[in-house]
């Protein structure tokens, strides 16, 4: 269906929720001066006059849960760190963004790192650390080097070093630059990284917050997770809680991309839906319809036209047969090959494999070889029974979730789309006309497949 504003009683004004993103596109909004201006490091001051205990109880009473994908909460994260234990802890930011179609912390890390920043801060003062790290997706150099400066900012104003305002507390940031590697996403994989070491997963347990860097307590933490902390400690838990639904409080960052009118970032109360979300972008291209769209990413079991209304929040979209993740919201309309989409994730999952399990490594491997020959019109029907064996013997039973996320677009895109599979294999090649696009091709001129 085209989605259209108008359709809409809410207006976009209610429906946004501009916290994070509030200055986004001010001036030269990176900077510690403008921070500063829009109550910046008013939170860590609030923080810093409880007792790190309480700073915890807090954050687990907002309800604030990780933005990173899993949605565990935060503030229980924080609390499973072990006191007294005479070790050093540490915190670990991930900010290796890599998954296809997320596009919501190097955004926030170009636009308004300070709120990581204090963020950080507030995280440290909890959990009793005076070390810590963010590790940063290693091509994004920009963002890179406006985190570098915000921490010099901040040195130099005295946020962060020794003795942070006045309290005793200790802290100092580290800014690493990863190399590019999809699989240091997952957090003990980017801990082995952080260390020196090739980035793959960890056996589990030990889990971090018992042996995770340096065999330490550690924290990980995604950006907009720890970013969101001192907009919950300067205005309030309730405030939170007054936004999103009752087990998925507060506002998050939407990436919104494809095929719609005005892609971006939409900060807006989790459970928002994704029809809303499209009436504020214009909705899809003119004279286009939705056909598919993933929740979270591309490892995300993708969704049709049919859950346009689903509340976008951890509860209503793990019932729609998907998962939040990261709240990548890709949208693809009737113009798209399903095969072809799928084949081109599945090859990046093949790649991205560390190699360490055997179930993902040749796992995905014979997924690109069968979806290469779907595509392609050298398959058979047998083969649609063969994709989801495989894709059964790599969910659940890999080393870490990369096989899953290479194995939940095959079961989707089977389960709502098995004709178009069928399509390309009976009529022996891809049934869309690249040429035009939008119509589909005539079976009789195999030579339109690319």
């Amino acid at each position: 269906m085209t989605v259209a504003p108008e359709i809409f009683e809410t207006s976009p004004e209610k429906l946004l929720t501009p916290v994070l993103s509030a200055f986004w596109d001010e001036p030269r909004s990176w900077t510690l001066e403008t921070y500063l201006r829009h109550e910046g490091y008013q939170g860590v001051r609030k923080a810093l006059a409880m007792s790190p205990d309480e700073v915890i109880a807090y954050v687990k009473d907002s309800g604030l849960r990780g933005r990173g994908g899993a949605g565990f909460p935060t503030g229980m994260k924080w609390q499973f760190i072990p006191q007294g234990d005479g070790k050093p802890h540490y915190l670990v930011v991930n900010a290796d963004e890599s998954e296809p179609g997320t596009c919501k912390d190097i955004p926030l890390l170009f636009a308004n790192p300070h709120s990581l920043l204090e963020g950080m801060l507030i995280a440290c003062y909890a959990i009793r650390c005076n070390r810590a790290f963010i590790y940063l997706r290693g091509e994004t150099v920009p963002v890179l080097r406006r985190l570098h400066e915000a921490v010099r900012e901040a040195y130099a104003a005295g946020y962060l070093g020794r003795n942070v305002l006045g309290s005793g507390l200790d802290v100092d940031i580290t800014v690493h630059a990863g190399a590019g590697a999809y699989i240091c996403g997952e957090e003990t994989a980017l801990l082995d990284s952080l260390e020196g070491r090739r980035g793959q997963p960890r056996l589990r347990p030990p889990f971090p917050a018992v042996a995770g860097l340096y065999a330490c307590p550690t924290v990980v933490n995604n950006v907009e997770s720890i970013a969101s902390v001192p907009a919950i400690l300067r205005r309030g838990k309730e405030w939170f809680r007054s936004m999103g639904s009752e087990k998925s409080p507060g506002f998050t960052l939407y990436s919104l991309s494809g095929h719609v009118a005005s892609p971006g970032q939409y900060e807006a109360p989790l459970g928002v839906t994704l029809r809303q979300l499209l009436g504020m972008s214009g909705g899809m291209r003119p004279g286009h319809r939705l056909k598919f769209w993933t929740p979270g990413g591309s490892s995300t079991p993708l969704l049709t036209d049919e859950h346009l209304d689903v509340p976008l929040d951890y509860e209503a979209v793990g019932a729609a047969g998907s998962m939040l993740g990261t709240k990548a919201l890709q949208c693809f309309d009737e113009t798209t090959c399903v095969v072809r989409a799928v084949t081109r994730w599945t090859e990046f999952y093949a790649h991205e494999s560390c190699g360490k399990c055997t179930p993902c490594r040749e796992g995905t491997y014979w997924l690109v070889q069968l979806m290469r020959d779907i595509e392609a019109g050298k398959g058979r029907i047998p083969d649609l029974d063969k994709l989801a064996d495989i894709a059964d013997n790599i969910n659940g039973k890999s080393f870490c979730a990369l096989g899953d996320g290479a194995a939940s677009p095959i079961f989707s895109s089977l389960k709502y789309f098995r004709a178009e599979y069928e399509q390309h294999v009976k009529g022996r090649g891809c049934p869309f006309d690249p040429a035009k696009s939008t119509v589909w091709a005539d079976q009789s001129h195999p030579e339109v497949h690319v």
